[in-house]
């Protein structure tokens, strides 16, 4: 198994109750494991009856095992903080305002959500070198989708603007200098030195999650939550991101075979229902179903987190 591993799937389908569990699974394997979230309707601190935060807190009760959750409206305003202040360093005063307005203006501009989650959850990958497994509980499908697809986006605009940047450079020596002096192009230039720092970033996520990173999604025996999955699997491969498993989440416990009142009857339509459904991924879909969970009377907490891990067909030892 790799050491980052990824659950997603549609909003509600149970994703922070899977992606907890296993990285408890971890934990009890004796894996030094992180759990982070970055889906904006956090609960993975309700999961585990505790607050969290945007650096990783142990779990009480567990050991080997930590977690935190990352705030996308904070990540957005110190993401901007930063490109402000490295951008009013390197143009020219009468420039500081005019850059200070834009950044305020980017704040609430598609796209911004996105990178600045997405700086964060790259730097927990490459720096959180005392853990040996760390578990993401992502966003929607939209948003994690939205937010894989960045390296392979932003690498080529990277690049498009590493040679605006040079031909600028080029442009403005042959007039200060004339073809008779030698030209300096790369040398000291902090933008392109700033650009060049982003491609190696994104480089490295590019292929952190290509080679070092699972994807399992999570879905409900139903329908709506089926094509959706389909539709997620078949974006990520265009990406050369792989699904390794699903995960069957919510399923409906069958009634004892002698009970055969109102309720009864009702269950065991349901549960027919369903097995139809889940037969349906198994054909349909081209990862394997790992896991079967039922539904709990009680919402999953802390103190039933082992029943749930014990459900998880998901190997939880770390690639050599």
């Amino acid at each position: 198994m790799d050491r980052h591993v990824f659950f997603g799937g549609k909003g509600g389908v149970g994703k922070t109750t899977v992606s907890g569990a296993y990285a408890y699974k971890c934990a009890r394997d004796g894996l030094e494991t992180l759990a982070v979230s970055t889906d904006p309707a956090h609960s993975m601190g309700d999961l585990f009856d505790q607050s969290l935060g945007d650096e990783p807190r142990s779990i009480e009760g567990v050991d080997g095992l930590s977690a935190m959750e990352i705030d996308p409206d904070e990540e957005v305003s110190r993401h901007l903080t930063e490109v402000k202040r490295k951008l009013s360093d390197q143009v020219s005063a009468a420039m500081v305002n005019e850059v200070d307005r834009q950044i305020e203006m980017a704040h609430g501009t598609p796209g911004a959500y996105e990178a600045a989650l997405f700086d964060r959850f790259v730097d927990v990958m490459r720096e959180r070198d005392e853990f040996d497994r760390i578990v993401f509980d992502t966003s929607p499908t939209g948003g994690t989708l939205r937010l894989l697809s960045l390296p392979d986006s932003l690498e080529g605009w990277i690049d498009r603007l590493m040679a605006k940047r040079k031909q600028s450079i080029d442009l403005f020596e042959r007039a200060a200098l004339g073809d008779r002096e030698p030209r300096r192009v790369l040398e000291g230039d902090p933008v392109l030195a700033h650009l060049q720092q982003r491609k190696e970033f994104f480089e490295y996520a590019g292929e952190t999650l290509r080679e070092d990173a699972s994807f399992y999604l999570v879905f409900n025996p139903d329908s709506l939550s089926i094509r959706e999955t389909e539709r997620t699997i078949d974006e990520l491969a265009t990406q050369a991101l792989t699904v390794r498993g699903l995960v069957a989440n919510r399923l409906t416990p069958a009634p004892d075979p002698d009970e055969d009142g109102r309720g009864a009857r009702y269950l065991r339509r349901r549960v027919a229902t369903e097995r139809e459904r889940l037969e349906t991924a198994r054909t349909r879909l081209e990862p394997p179903v790992v896991a079967e969970i039922e539904s709990r009377v009680e919402e999953v907490r802390q103190e039933h987190l082992t029943a749930v891990a014990d459900e998880l067909t998901i190997e939880a030892a770390v690639d050599a």
